[in-house]
């Protein structure tokens, strides 16, 4: 992932689960009708092979298409699985022995919830990114959220890329257009009936 352009790039998320058998073909769907700048692969299982099986599909989907993919977490598996790097999920905690391990060329990202601290921390360890969410209102988590006005902030006086992502909708991303870099957009489409429709219709929103 480089430096985004004046108008935000789309970072795609996959669900938690999905079908193995239909979901590289939304995926595909998804990237051949809208630019999208990175895929994370962020499945819930804790089982190797059938994640590796969903990233070896998922790959092919991808680097057809010239798009970096990166997997949630796993660090030891991306090599492994020819990914271009990982999103870490632990704030700024990791970031330094991680870029050590993977080396320049690989993504490394970091999600640091509602943290500016942590946030600054992980760019200076040489995250080529820092995510913030969620932006939206969710019950799920711990409660904390990431308001307009971080990244309002973090535009103004950080160079590092910010990801805004966690129930986005429509209002929120005219707000947040003008302070991201990047949407971290997942779950806001894989329910719709055609979830490629839905993302071009969410990046309709992005001017």
């Amino acid at each position: 992932m480089s430096d985004a352009p004046d108008a935000p790039q789309i970072y795609l998320i996959t669900p938690s689960e999905f079908d193995l058998s239909r979901f590289p073909d939304q995926l595909a769907a998804c990237l051949d009708q809208t630019e999208v700048a990175c895929v994370r692969l962020a499945l819930g299982t804790k089982d190797d092979a059938r994640i590796a099986k969903a990233a070896d599909a998922l790959r092919e989907v991808t680097h057809a298409r010239d798009v970096a993919l990166v997997i949630d977490s796993h660090i030891l598996m991306v090599e492994r699985l020819g990914l271009d790097g990982v999103h870490l999920t632990d704030g700024a905690r990791s970031v330094k022995k991680v870029r050590k391990d993977l080396g320049d060329d690989a993504i490394v990202g970091a999600f640091c919830t509602n943290s500016r601290h942590d946030g600054m921390t992980a760019g200076e360890l040489s995250a080529d990114y820092v995510s913030f969410g969620p932006v939206g209102v969710t019950p799920l988590g711990d409660g904390r959220q990431a308001e307009l006005e971080l990244f309002e902030w973090w535009s103004m006086m950080i160079e590092v890329p910010v990801v805004a992502e966690g129930a986005l909708d429509a209002p929120l991303i005219r707000a947040l257009t003008p302070h991201t870099d990047f949407f971290g957009i997942g779950d806001e489409i894989w329910g719709a009936d055609d979830p490629a429709a839905a993302l071009v219709a969410l990046r309709a929103e992005m001017v």
